[in-house]
């Protein structure tokens, strides 16, 4: 089975280059002030020449306002609208409309029956991620948390749209994150990082490398 990685939250050209290098299918630019990870679109307009074609570029939102998301497209090129928040389904469908671009939301998860909120996007995204639910305090971020929850929840599971694992993934537990889940597209940002925010490049080749070898 093969794994396709997607690097979330770069934030400077090196950490760019070693996702590109490793051979990451996504790259990720976070849209959201709160986040240590938050880049401007002139930021991520200068990250994405960087960026060859056949890598999907991909801005995440949290309840973004048109406008926010306009403005990122306009200096951005991006192929992908992650969606982060609690963006209802109407609301996921209309952005679709108005831009033009393929999404992606997530689905918080912490138990089975949060699984059940997958059900209502399945015919509007073209994407779906499940992330560990954020935990219960005013200054949690709504994903990159480094935080995981049980991947057994997804196992055996199908979708008729292509999702991504993320939540806690490392280079150390990607084998069994994939083998739990099933999942053939993971997403990982804190865990290529030696401080909130600061992508490691010699982290980001580790993890992809793992990819690698799980992949066979």
């Amino acid at each position: 089975m093969s794994i396709t990685v997607k690097i979330c939250g770069l934030s400077t050209p090196e950490s760019v280059a070693a996702a590109v290098a490793g051979g990451a299918a996504f790259v990720g630019f976070v849209f959201y002030g709160p986040s240590p990870r938050n880049v401007t679109p002139a930021q991520a307009a200068a990250l994405c020449v960087a960026v060859p074609p056949g890598i999907g570029r991909v801005g995440l939102f949290v309840d973004a306002d048109d406008a926010s998301i306009a403005a990122a497209l306009a200096a951005a090129p991006l192929d992908l609208l992650q969606f982060h928040g609690s963006e209802s389904p109407d609301r996921v469908a209309a952005v679709k409309t108005i831009f033009g671009r393929k999404v992606m939301k997530a689905i918080p998860v912490a138990e089975a029956d949060d699984l059940a909120a997958a059900e209502a996007y399945r015919e509007i995204a073209d994407w779906l991620i499940f992330d560990a639910r954020p935990p219960r305090r005013a200054d949690a971020l709504p994903g990159g948390n480094g935080l995981a929850f049980d991947w057994q929840l997804l196992g055996g599971r199908s979708w008729d749209l292509p999702w991504m694992l993320s939540g806690g993934l490392a280079a150390e537990n990607l084998a069994e994150a994939v083998r739990l889940s099933g999942a053939q597209f993971v997403d990982v940002s804190s865990g290529v990082e030696s401080a909130p925010g600061r992508k490691d490049p010699a982290k980001i080749a580790a993890f992809l490398a793992a990819a690698r070898a799980v992949s066979g």
